[in-house]
Formats: structure tokens, C-alpha cells, sequence
């Protein structure tokens, strides 16, 4: 069905895929595209429109596949030799995952300096507009990527520029440019010391002007109303979101773990901001353990609450997310007593709110709601209770009188989670040694709808309020440990046993989700799945920051420290105290979706793993891509190579995981079609032998209840 709608779309526009073509370094797509060679105007002539059948003609378009970096280079032009603006935006937005900005550029000086040679032997009106087209690509790129020519003290790009294009093409002002940025750049660096010694100064001033003038009083969480801390929260949300550089949340560059994020800065103040705001969350409302009653404590849950639907309205995620993260996060989740005394209206906006984040069908709910709001002028508020439809409608009509116009923040998670998947199931290389230029087509689809997001975030108009701030910068957060025993010695674990009164059977937190940022995964549990059966310590969720390897489906013990280099938690196991590692490979959720691929998680039977990697825990989840032409043992093969398993596809068998079974996929069937998309995309290897077994097993089970009957 995908593939018609895709042959229809081609259809439409007039293009149609022919073929696959090699050449040396490099792979094309070639397609064929109907077009005119008459003007618009010429065919708006009603006599010339009764014969525009014969004013067609067929013309062959490639698209480069994968490529060595002179042929990806090569490609930015056109048979033609005109500018290729769309690979030339992908091209840059994505090639750090390839190459460095210097072999960038010294390949595209190489290719210039090809085509001049070859202009002087023959003169070439081809030759000529590729130069230019190449000209063009460098003032973009120097314009457009200021962080890439950043690389102090020397600035080696920007000197090979200057050079280049004094020496080669005078003509150009890429030169000036590239000296000019230069200076300004030194400038810059040697001011850096000037800046912190008036900095100084200026808070000396500052705290003379205290003394002399009374100070206000410190502000305190009652006083803070929830659309001011919505708002000001937006306000460093919208800051942050805005100065994120798109490529930083590509997989390959978030993902360098060894690095501790230094290539990702711009990602990484984003996930900082995210987990201050859940830290405190848990800090206020777990505050003096020993002197609020459990009706103070749940006025603040109810205020954080009011904070997280003022986030909604405003259309940050981000912390609407983190808000939602800490209210689930152990300590807090486990106040039963707390949880009971909230109104039932707010419990109510509390689960409407976290059903945003669902994680049903790959997140489906905040994904259709971001796309639809993301340039909206204000949101598009329901609910299932009556009241608080009625509440929704007066402020819809409210924002139109008014001339409402709100701005958008995302919650990140949700693209870093997509590139690292992408990252993870598409190969850099292709067999034939090439860069897999089909990947950076599909991460660029992501960065393209980051970009949209970010001119968004540009609407709010808020102003800076100093005294929320010196509040939210003096609340002292809690390790781990700190968190629990306080938590414990609000309403000790033995009550935590007990019945749940009728009165709080109203609460329902609704199991976890685990969502990764490359190398570091964001475990929180927010209402996503099923009621728990029972409030106990073994079926609390977490907060917590992880690093690392493989995913498994069991959970580690509760936290112990915090990882003050980076703000979130780290998770230790009490059994090994040792870092849980969780990996690349491995998502809670299927990210990507086309017309023609996906993405599926596919475990292997314990049986058939190896020493190395078989645990003690169910099985371990890899990323594979799904292609539309894969058949089922195109998808084996995959999977015992991901696996290093050297045995043959026909011995196994592909299976779906379904809420009530599983889905035997046929042997020779298509898996693309023959999947159940309704359900999240896991499926299971395993031996076609353990397979039978299974199923006589079955069958003698039923024969068994017969016979009882």
C-alpha cells in the first residue's frame, strides 16, 4: 500500500524511479521526470494547449546513494553544472558524522582546482558554472555554519579559505570574508578576560547596591503563582531549544560517549535545563519530611500540577515533560497518602497530561500533537471531564479575543531518539566501502522538522524575572539516597504495603518508559502503560540519567549517586556497584517510519546467544532496518549478523510480539507487509526447531483440556 502511494506521488509530479547506476565511487538512484519545454505562459495559449501532448519530453535525473567524499563533493552541482540547493543543505547539515570541516573544504578546493585545469584545456561553459556552483556552496556554508571555522587558536579552515580564494579567485570576496571573520574571531578570545574582570566588577556593584538599599524578600515556592514558573521556565526552555545546533543531536555526534558530550554542547545544556527542573520537582515536595501533613504536601503536588497544564498551554514540552518525570519519579510516586488527598479534577488533568506522552505506537500522541501545533498560534486544549472542557473553551475564546500568538518547545528526547536509532540501524559505509549518503537523507528529514520547531520558539515575548530565578537556583535538590529516605520517612515502606484506601484508587500511574539521548538514556516513568497492581517498592518507578551498553527488559535497584559533572543521574546497581549499561542498539520505542523503511527491535532465544552476550535478564533488543523488499530471510540474516551468529537463516523462523501472542511470519512472505503495525514493532528469532517443539507443546495442552472437560 506504501509502495502504491509512493508510485502514485512519483505519478504525480511527473517523476519516475528507473534504476540503480555505479560507477567508480560511487552508487546513483536514476530516475526518469517528464517535463515541458514550452514556458507556463506558452501553454496558457488555448491553441498551443490542444497540441501539448507533443511538447513533452523525458529527461534522466540522478540521485547519488553512497559515495567516496570526492563524488559526494562532485555531486553538490548538477549534469548541468547549476547548484543542487537541496543536496547542498542536506550535504552540510549532516557531513560531520563523514568528515572534519578541514577535509571538507580541502576537498571541495581539490575539486576546484580539477575543474580549472580541465577549463584550460578546453574552455567549457560546463566547467565554468561548476566552479561557480562550488563558489556558491562555499559563501553558504561560510555564512550559514559559523561554528564549523570556530577551531582557535589558528583556524585552519578559515586560513585555507583565505589562501584559496586569494590565490584562485580574486574576483570573489570570500577571501575578505574569511579574514575578516578571522580578526573578529581573535578579537573575541583575547576579550574573553577583559569580559570576567567587568563581570567582577559589576557584581561587586551590585552587591553595594543591596547594602544600601533594602533587598526584597526572598520569594518562596507558595508565593510564586504556577503561570509565572510556567512562564519563566519557557522563557530558558525557548533560549536553549533556539541555540541548539542541529547537527549536535545527530546520533554519531551526540553519541560519543568518550567525549562526555563536548561535541553536543548546545544538546546538552538542553538535557541539564531538563533534569534541574525534574531535580526540583522532587526536592519541593519532599521538603521538611517531618513538619508538613500529607494535605500540605498535596497541595504541592496539585501546584505542580496547575504549573504542568500552564506548560501545556503555552506549548513547552519540554518542561511540561520533566515536570511530569519527576512527579513520577520513585520518592514521589510511592505517597499514597499524598496522591489520595489531591482532587479528584486535578488527578484527572494529571493523567490527561501525561497521555500526551504516551508510548503507545511509537509515541504517537505527542508527535501528531507537536506536528499540529508547532506553528499554531495557541493550543488545542480537551478533556474528557466536563469542567475542565469548560475551563479549555473560555481560554480558547479568551486567546481569540485577545490575539493570542504562543510559541513552541519540544521535548528534545523525541529527535535525539530518532537520530541515534537511525544511527544505529543504518550503516555508515555500504559493503562496496562507500559513505551511505541514503542515511543522511533520512537524518536530515528529522533536522528539517528541528529547524521548523526552532523558528517557532522565536513567538514567546516573556521578560527575564530575577527573583524566580535566585527561588529556583537556591532549592536544594537530593541524591538519590536523600530522596528515598525521605520519602520513607514521610510514609515508611510498611505503609506503602498496606490497602490502598477507595479514596486513592483514583490515582493511576501507569507504568514506565525508557527514552535514550545517544549515548545517555532519560529513564523516567511517566503515565505511559499499565496500573500498577499494587503500590510497592518493586513496581516504583525512577528517575534517572544512564550510560552505556545493552537493554534489557528487568530494572536496576534505586540510584545512589549523582553525576556532578553532568547534572542527571547515573544509576548504580546495589548487587555490583557498577554502572548499568545499556545500549546503542536498543530503544523502547520504534523511531522511524517511512513509506518504504523501518525500524524494527529484534530479539534473539537466550539459547542462541552467545557466552559474551547472553545474561541473566530476558533477551537483549538490537535495531535493525526494515526495508519494503525484505523478505523474511533477508531480516534473519540481518538479525544473526548483528548477532555474530554463523548458521543458516533457513534454521529460524521470524515472529512478532503481540500483546496476546505471537505473529509466525511466512517464510517467504514480505515482512514489511506482513507485519502488524498496530502493535510496537518487536519481533523474536528463533530456531525453527524450538519453534515446533513449542507448538506441539501447545497443541498437547489443548488436547489435555479437552480431555479434562
Amino acid at each position: 500500500m506504501d509502495a502504491e502511494r509512493q508510485e502514485s506521488q512519483d505519478d504525480q509530479d511527473g517523476t519516475r524511479f528507473w534504476r540503480e547506476e555505479r560507477e567508480e565511487g560511487a552508487v546513483y538512484n536514476t530516475y526518469l521526470k517528464r517535463v515541458t519545454y514550452l514556458s507556463p505562459a506558452r501553454l496558457e495559449d488555448e491553441m498551443v494547449r490542444e497540441f501539448s501532448h507533443l511538447m513533452w519530453e523525458t529527461q534522466k535525473l540522478r540521485v547519488i546513494k553512497a559515495g567516496t567524499l570526492p563524488r559526494l563533493v562532485e555531486a553538490l552541482a548538477t549534469v548541468r553544472g547549476e547548484l543542487d540547493s537541496s543536496y547542498m543543505n542536506i550535504f552540510l547539515a549532516t557531513y560531520r558524522t563523514f568528515a572534519t570541516p578541514l577535509q571538507l573544504l580541502q576537498a571541495i578546493v581539490d575539486r576546484y582546482h580539477l575543474l580549472r585545469s580541465q577549463n584550460k584545456r578546453g574552455k567549457s561553459e560546463l566547467f565554468e558554472q561548476q566552479q561557480k556552483t562550488l563558489k556558491c556552496v562555499l559563501s553558504v556554508w561560510l555564512d550559514t555554519y559559523h561554528e564549523d571555522f570556530r577551531e582557535s587558536p589558528n583556524y585552519p579552515c578559515l586560513t585555507l579559505l583565505e589562501n584559496f580564494a586569494r590565490e584562485v579567485i580574486p574576483d570573489s570576496d570570500l577571501a575578505s570574508r574569511a579574514h575578516n571573520r578571522i580578526e573578529r574571531l581573535k578579537k573575541e578570545a583575547s576579550s574573553n578576560g577583559a569580559e570576567n574582570i567587568q563581570f567582577r566588577f559589576s557584581i561587586c556593584d551590585e552587591v553595594d547596591r543591596m547594602i544600601d538599599e533594602e533587598a526584597p524578600k526572598p520569594l518562596t515556592f507558595p508565593d510564586i503563582s504556577p503561570r509565572l514558573c510556567a512562564e519563566q521556565l519557557t522563557l530558558r526552555d525557548a533560549e536553549l531549544f533556539k541555540k541548539v545546533v542541529p547537527h549536535h543531536c545527530l546520533g554519531a555526534v551526540w553519541g560519543r560517549r568518550d567525549k562526555g558530550g563536548k561535541d553536543a554542547p548546545s544538546v546538552q545544556a538542553t538535557v541539564e535545563q531538563f533534569n534541574r527542573v525534574s531535580l526540583r520537582v522532587i526536592a519541593t515536595v519532599l521538603k521538611h519530611p517531618d513538619h508538613l501533613k500529607s494535605t500540605s504536601r498535596a497541595r504541592l503536588l496539585q501546584k505542580w500540577i496547575n504549573i504542568a497544564q500552564e506548560l501545556r498551554e503555552l506549548k513547552n514540552f519540554s518542561s511540561l515533560r520533566a515536570i511530569l518525570s519527576g512527579l513520577q519519579s520513585h520518592p514521589v510516586y510511592r505517597l499514597r497518602r499524598c496522591w489520595s488527598a489531591v482532587p479528584k479534577e486535578t488527578i484527572v488533568l494529571f493523567d490527561e497530561l501525561s497521555d500526551i506522552f504516551s508510548g503507545e505506537n511509537n509515541q504517537l500522541n505527542s508527535r501528531e500533537l507537536l506536528m499540529k501545533e508547532a506553528t499554531a498560534k495557541f493550543p488545542d486544549l480537551d478533556s474528557q471531564n466536563k469542567s475542565l472542557k469548560r475551563k479549555n473553551m473560555q481560554k480558547r475564546r479568551s486567546w481569540i479575543d485577545n490575539g493570542t500568538v504562543q510559541g513552541t518547545v519540544p521535548y528534545l528526547g523525541t529527535f535525539l531518539t530518532d537520530l541515534t536509532m537511525l544511527d544505529t540501524a543504518m550503516p555508515d559505509i555500504t559493503d562496496d566501502g562507500l559513505i551511505n549518503f541514503e542515511k543522511h537523507r533520512k537524518e536530515f528529514e528529522v533536522l528539517a522538522q528541528l529547524r521548523l520547531l526552532q523558528s517557532a520558539a522565536q513567538i514567546y515575548n516573556i521578560q527575564y524575572d530575577n527573583r524566580f530565578w535566585e527561588w529556583f537556583d537556591s532549592i536544594r535538590i537530593y541524591s538519590d539516597t536523600e530522596s528515598h529516605e525521605m520519602s520513607c520517612a514521610i510514609e515508611p515502606p510498611s505503609e506503602s504495603i498496606a490497602k490502598i484506601k477507595k479514596k486513592s484508587a483514583s490515582f493511576a500511574v501507569r507504568g514506565r518508559s525508557d527514552f535514550k539521548f545517544g549515548t545517555f538514556l532519560f529513564r523516567y516513568y511517566s503515565c505511559l502503560g499499565h496500573k500498577p497492581s499494587k503500590f510497592d517498592s518493586s513496581s516504583t518507578p525512577r528517575l534517572g540519567f544512564f550510560c552505556g551498553g545493552e537493554e534489557h527488559n528487568s530494572i536496576c535497584s534505586i540510584p545512589d549517586t549523582i553525576a556532578a559533572s553532568i547534572g542527571p543521574l547515573v544509576t548504580i546497581s546495589h548487587s555490583s556497584s557498577t554502572s548499568s549499561v545499556l545500549s546503542s542498539d536498543s530503544d523502547s520505542q520504534t523511531p522511524f517510519r517511512s513509506s518504504d523503511t523501518c525500524v524494527i527491535r529484534v530479539s534473539m532465544t537466550s539459547g542462541d546467544l552467545s557466552p559474551d552476550t547472553k545474561t541473566h535478564v530476558t533477551h537483549v533488543y538490537k535495531s535493525i532496518m526494515l526495508n519494503n523488499t525484505d523478505h523474511t530471510n533477508t531480516v534473519i540474516e540481518k538479525v544473526l549478523e548483528k548477532y555474530s551468529i554463523d548458521d543458516k537463516p533457513d534454521n529460524f523462523c521470524l515472529l512478532q510480539i503481540l500483546p496476546d501472542g505471537e505473529l509466525l511470519i511466512p517464510e517467504r512472505a514480505n515482512v514489511f507487509y506482513a507485519l502488524n503495525n498496530s502493535v510496537d514493532l518487536n519481533f523474536i528469532v528463533r530456531r525453527r526447531s524450538e519453534q515446533e517443539s513449542l507448538k506441539d507443546r501447545k497443541k498437547g495442552r489443548r488436547r489435555l483440556k479437552k480431555l479434562s472437560l
